[in-house]
Order: structure tokens, then C-alpha cells, then sequence
């Protein structure tokens, strides 16, 4: 009878807790940042960016307010990223966006602090770590937990990783790409650069600069990336007009872009991703390699998008390959479902 009363006290007070919190997974990127809500899904998309007012030391704008000014604000407001490359780069300038975007995903006071799921790179070190988990803490976390990029993107894939066969992944961000083959719940074998979205950002930017002494933004770079960037030859060949700063006359000009010049600019680290894929290919047992010839190589992340990228990959690297349905939310998927599974997945996270 005891046992009976304690179990329906246990279950009433199990529900109300999930009534006063709810657990949250995070992908703090170098792009993007995006909030995953246990049993709400995902509650924001915002670019990690944040204006700083360094005469009144304040928070001047954050999120894509912050980013708009990226390149046009005034000498006494910096912009600034500050995830480089995946990991926390401005300590205090990440902890004052990541609380404005909590602020706005909660609006009402918390009575109990939540659980917090953060995904991280895979190559992370011990000091990146401590950075990611104290920011949690800071922003009102109860307990941190870690979890790979690519673990989280299995999972968000929907993968079977807990079952005795491999499954790859690649999930190429704003600032890393990482790639892992996972089986049975574990990591069989990984590595990580970084080099991703952003570095064809800059190799544009320094394309057009070398070639037409023309200075860009890393936004116009982006953008030109987005129109007519691709890892392979398109059937029709697309053009974008570009603006920036003659560097011999210091005057605005335009020149046109073809699509066969942004490939050609951004081959370097197109191909330092593929070898990256390759070399953990290489260091795969053979067993998990002839899963992954069936089963094919999965990509996501931003950078997966990148026109023919799916395309370049298989013929270089001979095996199918696969975009995710949704390349930019599948990490922050991933890491909520870890959490809200958590006795499912919990190998899945690291310490």
C-alpha cells in the first residue's frame, strides 16, 4: 500500500514538474543558433551575431538585427561572432546573446532550471568543453550535457545508431565539418576540421579580390555562394553581379561573377571536405565500411547545401550519398530527441 501511495506521488509530481519546466537542446553554431524545446520542437532560428555599443558598453542588437550590421555599423559599435570554427571564441559576448535568445524563448519566470543539451564539434577540447558547459550553467542550467555534431545529426536523421551496423555521417557547418561513423551507439571512428561554410565564404571573398581587385563583404560572399556556388558544373552556367571597393582606385565598382569562377574559388575547401571523408573512410574497419557502401554516407549542416555537393562526393568518393530532408535543423533535432529519450541515447552523450 505504501509502495502504491509513493509511486502515485512520485507519478503526480513527475507530471507537475513537466508542467513547470521543460529540458532544452541547443546548437550553438558558428552560423546559426537554434532552440529546441522539449515537447514543442524547435522555438528559434536567429544568426549568432551581437552588436556591442563599446562607449556605453551595452548590447546594442543581437541575432539578425546584429548581423544586418555586419560590415555598416559606426567605429563604437562591433559587431561580432562569437562562435568561431563551432566552439566559444567571446566568452562574454556569447553568454549575453545565448541569455537574450533564452530570454526570448522564455518569457516566464522559471521555477525549476532546466536541463540543457548542447551540441559541440567533435575534435572540442578540454577547455572548449569547460567554456560550453559553464555558459550553460551561467544561463540558468541545472546540468550541461555534450553531445557530438554528427551523433546529433544521426539521431536527427533518424538513423538506427544503436543497432550493430555503421551509419555515416557529415555535417558541414558554418565553421567545422565533422564526420563520424557510428554503430551501436558509440563512435566507431571520427575526425573533424575546420573548414566549412565559411571558408567558401572567404575563399570567394579572396577570388574576387586577387582576380579583379575587388573588395567584397563575407555577406556578399555568402550570398554569392548561395546563388550560384556549386561543387560540380551546372548544365546552364548562372551569373551574379557583385559590388565592392576598386582596390586601385578605392571607388564602388561591379563585375560579374559565373558560376564556373565561384567553383573554381571555392575547390580548396570543397576538396579539404571530401578528403576529410575520405581519410575517416580510410581508418574504418572493414566490416563498418561494407555497411556504409550499402547504406550510403549521410550529409547535412548548411554546407550540404551547396549545389552538386551530394554529387562531387560520390564521384570521388564512390559510394551514395544523401542530404538530409532538412540540412540546417537536422543537429538541433537530433540533440532534442536525445534528450527528450535520454535513457535511449544516453551513450550518445559526451563527458
Amino acid at each position: 500500500m505504501l509502495n502504491f501511495i509513493k509511486k502515485g506521488f512520485s507519478s503526480i509530481f513527475g507530471g507537475m514538474m513537466k508542467g513547470i519546466v521543460s529540458d532544452i537542446a541547443i546548437d550553438l553554431g558558428t552560423a546559426n543558433t537554434l532552440i529546441y524545446v522539449e515537447g514543442e520542437g524547435i522555438v528559434l532560428e536567429e544568426p549568432s551575431f551581437i552588436a556591442i555599443d563599446r562607449d556605453k558598453n551595452k548590447v546594442y542588437a543581437i541575432g539578425t538585427d546584429a548581423k544586418n550590421m555586419w560590415g555598416r555599423s559606426p567605429k563604437h559599435i562591433e559587431v561580432v561572432r562569437p562562435i568561431n570554427d563551432g566552439v566559444v571564441a567571446y566568452y562574454d559576448e556569447a553568454l549575453l546573446m545565448l541569455r537574450e535568445f533564452l530570454r526570448r524563448v522564455y518569457r516566464k519566470l522559471r521555477l525549476v532550471r532546466p536541463r540543457m543539451a548542447i551540441c559541440v564539434p567533435s575534435k572540442i577540447t578540454q577547455v572548449e568543453k569547460r567554456a560550453v558547459i559553464d555558459m550553460g550553467t551561467e544561463c540558468g542550467a541545472r546540468e550541461v550535457l555534450l553531445i557530438d555534431e554528427p551523433m546529433a545529426a544521426a539521431i536527427g536523421a533518424g538513423l538506427p545508431i544503436n543497432e550493430p551496423k555503421g551509419c555515416m555521417v557529415v555535417d558541414i557547418g558554418g565553421g567545422t565539418t565533422d564526420v563520424a561513423v557510428i554503430s551501436m551507439g558509440g563512435v566507431a571512428e571520427k575526425d573533424s576540421i575546420r573548414i566549412a561554410g565559411y571558408e567558401m565564404d572567404v575563399a570567394i571573398k579572396n577570388y574576387v579580390r586577387d582576380r579583379y581587385h575587388l573588395v567584397i563583404g563575407l555577406l556578399e560572399a555568402e550570398e554569392v555562394k548561395m546563388k550560384i556556388g556549386s561543387a560540380i558544373p551546372l548544365a546552364d552556367e548562372e551569373i551574379c553581379v557583385v559590388n565592392g571597393r576598386d582596390l586601385t582606385e578605392g571607388v564602388p565598382k561591379e563585375v560579374e561573377l559565373t558560376s564556373d569562377e565561384v567553383r573554381e574559388a571555392i575547390s580548396e575547401p570543397v576538396n579539404a571536405i571530401i578528403d576529410v571523408v575520405r581519410r575517416v573512410l580510410d581508418n574504418t574497419t572493414p566490416e563498418l565500411v561494407s555497411d556504409i557502401a550499402k547504406n550510403g554516407i549521410v550529409i547535412t549542416g548548411g554546407g550540404s547545401l551547396l549545389k552538386g555537393l551530394d554529387k562531387a562526393m560520390e564521384e570521388k568518393l564512390r559510394v551514395k550519398v544523401v542530404r538530409t530532408a532538412e540540412p540546417l535543423l537536422t543537429v538541433v533535432i537530433g540533440t532534442g530527441k536525445a534528450l527528450e529519450e535520454l535513457e535511449v541515447y544516453r551513450r550518445a552523450f559526451i563527458s
